[in-house]
């Protein structure tokens, strides 16, 4: 129980860390005046940050032969995560980080109920059933009182 509710509460940390970085990009942004550029500043800085960790547990680097063996979309995750840094360097100062973020969390669910229905990219298919439909209606229905 213990394990559980402290992995819900770094769960909440990291949601809020992705607040506090998104408003921290788009200061940059205005500072540097480039999203192309403040977007690079803020991989560059998790980059470092990634090989700190890796050198910190002493990772070896993996072989070769395992990356062959991947299928060539799964190395496609930072390309979604540079769509979404430079949109959030863009759409915060627009929208505000509550609208922002409740439309972000609002496209993750609507995504993934999608995605485990279809069981799409080796997930387990689950099927869409009136409590998720009613989650969603729940979803959207903050939205549209979060933009208020």
């Amino acid at each position: 129980m213990l394990v559980l509710a402290l992995s819900a509460l770094l769960a909440v940390l990291a949601g809020a860390g992705l607040v506090v970085q998104q408003i921290l990009n788009a200061n940059l942004r205005a500072g540097l005046a480039s999203t192309a550029w403040a977007g690079f500043a803020s991989y560059f800085v998790g980059l470092a940050c990634m090989t700190l960790l890796a050198a910190a547990l002493r990772d070896p680097l993996p072989a070769a032969s395992a990356a062959g063996r991947i299928p060539w979309w799964t190395w496609s995750g930072g390309l979604f995560g540079a769509l979404f840094i430079g949109l959030a360097i863009l759409l915060v100062p627009k929208l505000g980080a509550a609208t922002f973020f409740a439309l972000l969390v609002t496209g993750q669910m609507l995504a993934s109920v999608v995605f485990d229905h279809v069981g799409l990219l080796g997930l387990a298919q689950r099927p869409i059933d009136l409590p998720r439909l009613a989650g969603i209606g729940l979803l959207i229905g903050g939205v549209v009182l979060i933009r208020r």
